[in-house]
């Protein structure tokens, strides 16, 4: 069994919950996943299932799509909702005025390229050791700023009674929403924390797609499909030319070997440079 199982991950279970889950239900320990959901999260994980697991790598760099609401007014230390409020802020009543337009506006602030402080309370790993680790012991260290870019913002719906905004982003891989959420509420003057967090989205796998098994040769359907002759130098791991019309082409190739499927090639520099073979 070799493909990408979509799943649609509830609240209170992590990502490996769910690993542990497939591997049960399929018999099989090859299962990998496709960007970490926090317990909090819901929504779309990927989970590659046997030859897809090498995929992981390639499939991560995918841009993903989110639904999260803010809570304005109050600041946790964890930046979601599963924190400690540590400080409280008045929040302006004017920033709903004329149809929301300034929460629109701050929105649109954060479109393009930027950086971000990762938080503490994140699973990067610095000597050795995840940021949440070293933040449950009550450490916080120094964190480099790396780049993201929010493709997509949106309000959705703003809770006027309590405080809250709903909005839908589009954005790089990387991207950290509780920390989007926390530079929101800076923006509009006052302090918060992401209250919810559902994805949408991971590249081309949507919500819509929810417990659909999709075949590894199907993971990929907009990529050249090429009838390999040398199959057995293909199965030893040598290189081996593309045809002349794909010359100069960079990027997966799914191969067939008298028109069965068989794998996906990597091309570079007019050769197969890399395969996944099922």
């Amino acid at each position: 069994m070799d493909g990408i199982l979509i799943v649609d991950k509830p609240i209170n279970k992590t990502s490996f919950d769910i690993i542990r889950d497939v591997r049960k239900k399929y018999n099989t320990k090859k299962v990998g996943h496709i960007g970490t959901l926090d317990p909090l999260a819901t929504g779309v994980l990927p989970v590659l299932i046997g030859s897809a697991t090498k995929l992981s790598n390639y499939l991560m760099e995918h841009d993903k799509e989110y639904i999260s609401t803010l809570k304005l007014g109050f600041k946790t230390d964890t930046a979601d909702s599963e924190g400690n409020i540590i400080d409280t802020k008045s929040v302006n009543n004017n920033i709903y005025e004329n149809d929301n337009q300034l929460i629109i506006n701050t929105l649109n602030f954060f479109l393009g390229k930027s950086t971000q402080i990762p938080p503490m309370y994140s699973a990067i790993k610095v000597n050795g050791k995840k940021l949440y680790e070293l933040a449950r012991k009550g450490k916080t260290i120094e964190r480099n700023p790396r780049t993201v870019f929010i493709h997509s913002i949106e309000l959705i719906s703003c809770n006027t009674a309590e405080n809250e905004i709903t909005f839908k982003v589009t954005c790089s891989k990387g991207t950290y929403i509780r920390t989007l959420c926390e530079d929101i509420a800076i923006k509009l003057g006052t302090c918060g924390y992401m209250k919810s967090l559902r994805r949408t989205r991971v590249g081309s796998f949507s919500i819509e797609d929810s417990n659909k098994f999709i075949e590894l040769e199907n993971i990929f359907t907009d990529i050249p499909k090429i009838n390999i002759e040398d199959y057995q130098e293909l199965e030893n791991g040598m290189h081996i030319p593309i045809p002349n019309e794909f010359h100069d082409y960079t990027g997966f190739i799914n191969l067939y070997h008298n028109n069965s499927y068989i794998g996906i090639g990597i091309s570079k520099n007019n050769y197969f440079k890399r395969f996944i073979l099922i």
